[in-house]
């Protein structure tokens, strides 16, 4: 699980242009601001990461204007991803280690927005167990895995800001899944509706085996439409084998999808170089989008050509798969977020 909050030390301390009582400073792969003076370098604190909802104490009283939710924001020109409270927040018995998860100590959940009437559907169960989820980890957290695998081979991808969704075929059966639920077909969700009108059961059934598509569901209805698509659709990330339990490499993933004649994220390079710099990667992810040239893009996502698995993704909150994200900050603040 993602920690939301956690005990972590201040790697980096830099002045701000024009700002006298605030300076910038580096957390993991963060940049934030904070006052100055209240921290030196090397110090621990509490870091909490955007998206963090704090619980209504007397210490977070701050936060009640912006709903209690930790945003991303721009203060005099910097960019301002998280929080550092200091440890005295913690309770007195809860042990100071660096990278100490506290999100539960501190009652502290994650923020998740509304999910409008078309997208929610009727539960017939939870997200199989057999698939993996899509949950990419954000590269802020990520230094070892950039430190193991600069100059890996990579592709990049648009990410979209949809709603994830899952269709499979396993033992005969087609199934359709949101991001945490597998679904009964409803005329009115719009998960069923775009898996009925892109013919999506009968072309995975062409393929002969046990097979799950992961993508982004678009359009009109979902996540405020930012790219201003017409109608509903999906756009395509993943293949995941079930039977072996392993995503399709890129190369054999861009096979399929050309048989399957389904809509694909935009791809921006096959032939990317890993970077052992986060503020690099983060700057990359600073782009228009390909499906709307006038609309910032969410950010990228970042894969492998070859798929392979590293149990640091799973320490740092994510699944084993090494893949990763990076937001567009410009994006964040626009939409608030």
């Amino acid at each position: 699980m993602r920690k939301l909050a956690s005990i972590q030390r201040i790697k980096a301390l830099e002045p701000i242009e024009g700002a006298d009582a605030i300076e910038k400073a580096t957390v993991l792969g963060w940049q934030l601001v904070v006052k100055k003076g209240e921290y030196q370098v090397g110090d621990l604190m509490v870091y909490c990461e955007i998206d963090s909802l704090l619980p209504e104490r007397p210490e977070f009283e701050f936060m009640k204007p912006r709903g209690m939710r930790v945003r991303t924001i721009r203060l005099r020109g910097q960019v301002s991803q998280g929080i550092c409270f200091p440890l005295s927040f913690l309770s007195d018995n809860f042990p100071v280690v660096e990278d100490a998860d506290c999100t539960d100590e501190l009652g502290i959940i994650k923020y998740e927005p509304p999910v409008p009437a078309n997208l929610n559907g009727i539960a017939k169960g939870k997200f199989p167990s057999f698939i993996s989820k899509t949950d990419e980890t954000r590269v802020q957290v990520l230094q070892l895995i950039l430190d193991k695998y600069k100059g890996q081979k990579c592709y990049i991808s648009e990410k979209l800001d949809g709603s994830s969704t899952t269709y499979y075929i396993k033992d005969g059966e087609f199934v359709v899944c949101s991001r945490n639920l597998e679904l009964i077909e409803d005329e009115e969700n719009s998960f069923w509706k775009v898996a009925r009108q892109l013919d999506i059961e009968n072309k995975l059934r062409t393929l002969g085996g046990n097979f799950a598509i992961q993508g982004e569901l678009m359009g009109e209805g979902i996540q405020s439409n930012k790219l201003r698509l017409k109608a509903q659709t999906i756009y395509v990330f993943n293949i995941f084998d079930i039977d072996k339990y392993e995503y399709l490499d890129f190369e054999k993933f861009c096979e399929v999808m050309k048989v399957l004649d389904l809509p694909v994220v935009p791809i921006i390079t096959t032939e990317y170089e890993l970077e052992n710099d986060i503020e690099a990667i983060v700057k990359r992810s600073v782009i228009k989008s390909q499906l709307c040239k006038e609309v910032w893009a969410e950010g990228i996502v970042i894969r492998p050509m070859k798929e392979f698995n590293d149990f640091l993704l799973q320490e740092a909150g994510g699944n084993t798969r090494v893949s990763f994200k990076a937001i567009n900050p410009e994006f964040l603040l626009k939409y608030g977020e």
